[in-house]
């Protein structure tokens, strides 16, 4: 069965996306066209690279997400250090170590720019705040002046993944037409997480479900995470953990929103177990967990989906 996906954000709990694919493979799915915003980019420019779901598997048991949380030393000083990078790099945290890791992942499958996938398999989301744009990467890459063939995937999911406060937005330079006649400050745009606009773009493929004349429709169906990330309310004990409950409100509001009649067929809801979007201290016997709880979501889906 050839289908193309789409895939939810939702920080660590996309987790449980990859154990989806799992139970998809399981069942003869072929992966036609992938997408996805923030960690449901991760999953998608997985599958567009090549990857199998017990690869993915193992990726999951053997990263440590803490190591994403890197800033430089200077900026650990209890209280004033986060403070005060969140004032200087408007972030808590660098995303530039999950960029590499992301980057030496799919060099392993000799992917780096987008002329390595084929054109129109892979799309991410990401969310310009300087222009209040969505931006579905790499096309929306010629607006800004900057050629899609030599952008790496690794920086465009580095831009989806770039939550707003925990992670620093990604600056990038406007070139050639974008821009001309603008001041040296007005030809820098600021990007950050894609679920800031738009969480689970099942809409994407709606348009372009046929691929070639004379093609059947490819269906598309979507991936995505359902359950509150806390039963317990966030502590807020200053400006910092006030931002980080923003955050995760911001982000598990869009996996809580009601999913019209038309497109409950064609969406695999996956329970994440509590998980909480930011919650990059997860245990690797909870990361399987939630790997299992999307083997489970699929498995049921996809058992009803072909009756």
């Amino acid at each position: 069965m050839l289908i193309n996906a789409v895939f939810e954000g939702g920080g660590v709990k996309g987790i449980s996306l990859a154990g989806a694919v799992k139970s998809a493979e399981a069942s003869g799915v072929v992966f036609n066209k992938v997408a996805g915003t923030s960690s449901g980019s991760i999953v998608a420019a997985l599958l567009a690279a090549g990857f199998s779901a017990d690869e993915m598997s193992e990726i999951v048991r053997t990263t440590p997400f803490t190591s994403f949380l890197y800033r430089a030393p200077i900026f650990n000083t209890k209280i004033i250090g986060p403070a005060v990078r969140l004032i200087i790099k408007k972030g808590l945290y660098s995303g530039e170590a999950l960029e590499y890791w992301i980057h030496n992942i799919l060099k392993k499958k000799g992917i780096r720019t987008f002329s390595d996938i084929p054109a129109g398999k892979l799309m991410i989301i990401a969310s310009d705040i300087t222009n209040g744009k969505i931006l579905v990467l790499p096309e929306d890459l010629i607006k800004l002046g900057l050629n899609p063939a030599n952008f790496e995937v690794s920086k465009a999911i580095r831009m989806s993944t770039s939550i707003p406060y925990f992670f620093d937005p990604v600056i990038l330079r406007l070139s050639g037409e974008a821009a001309r006649g603008k001041t040296f400050a007005d030809q820098f745009v600021y990007v950050v997480d894609g679920g800031l606009l738009s969480n689970f773009p099942l809409w994407l493929f709606d348009d372009t479900t046929l691929e070639a004349p004379g093609q059947t429709t490819v269906q598309t169906i979507g991936f995505q995470m359902v359950g509150r990330s806390s039963n317990s309310p966030h502590m807020i004990r200053g400006p910092i953990s006030m931002l980080q409950a923003m955050f995760e409100t911001m982000l598990s509001a869009h996996d809580e929103r009601y999913i019209e009649q038309v497109n409950r067929f064609r969406t695999i809801k996956i329970p994440t177990l509590g998980v909480g979007t930011t919650e990059f201290h997860i245990s690797p016997e909870k990361s399987m967990e939630l790997f299992e709880s999307g083997v489970q979501a699929g498995n049921k889906f996809f058992a009803r989906y072909k009756d």
